[in-house]
C-alpha cells in the first residue's frame, strides 16, 4: 500500500470522526462543511428509504429539525473500510449512535447500530463526503432510570 493511500485513509478516518464529533456537539453548520455542496444523504430503516436529501442547504434544515428533538448524542465509530482511487473513494463506516430525547417527561434513550455507505471526493487537497447512505440495522429504545 502506497504512502499516498495510507494518508488518504487517515484523512478519511479524520473526516468521519469529525462528522461524529460535530453530531455529538450539535454543530450542524460546521458539519455541513464536511460535505460537497451538492451532497446526497439517504436514510434507510431496514430496506425502507425514509429520507433522501440533496444539497447542504436542505441537509442542514433536515439536521436542525432532528437536533431540536434530541437532548444529547453519543457516537462511537468502529470499522472504517475504505477503497481509494485517486481523488475519489468509497467507504463503509460502522457506528453506534445513542440519542436521548424527552418523551412525556421521561428521558428515552434510543440506541442505533448504523452502517454508513459513503462516497468521498478530494477537492483542493481536502476530502469531503459526496454521498452518504445511512442504514439503521438495529434500533432499540428504552426509558432511562434516575
Amino acid at each position: 500500500m502506497s504512502l499516498e493511500i495510507l494518508q488518504a485513509k487517515s484523512d478519511l478516518r479524520d473526516l468521519i470522526d469529525s462528522y461524529a464529533t460535530l453530531t455529538d456537539a450539535k454543530k450542524v453548520s460546521e458539519q455541513m462543511l464536511l460535505f460537497t455542496t451538492d451532497a446526497r444523504f439517504k436514510v434507510y430503516f431496514g430496506d425502507q428509504l425514509v429520507s433522501d436529501v440533496t444539497g447542504t442547504k436542505q441537509l442542514e434544515e433536515e439536521f436542525n429539525g432532528h437536533v431540536a428533538l434530541v437532548k444529547r448524542y453519543f457516537t462511537a465509530n468502529a470499522q472504517h473500510v475504505v477503497q481509494v482511487d485517486g481523488d475519489s473513494a468509497t467507504g463503509v463506516v460502522f457506528s453506534q449512535v445513542k440519542m436521548v430525547r424527552d418523551e412525556e417527561g421521561q428521558e428515552v434513550l434510543t440506541d442505533y447500530s448504523v452502517q454508513y455507505h459513503d462516497v468521498y471526493i478530494r477537492q483542493d487537497e481536502k476530502w469531503f463526503i459526496q454521498e452518504r447512505s445511512s442504514h439503521y440495522i438495529i434500533v432499540e429504545a428504552r426509558a432511562l432510570q434516575g
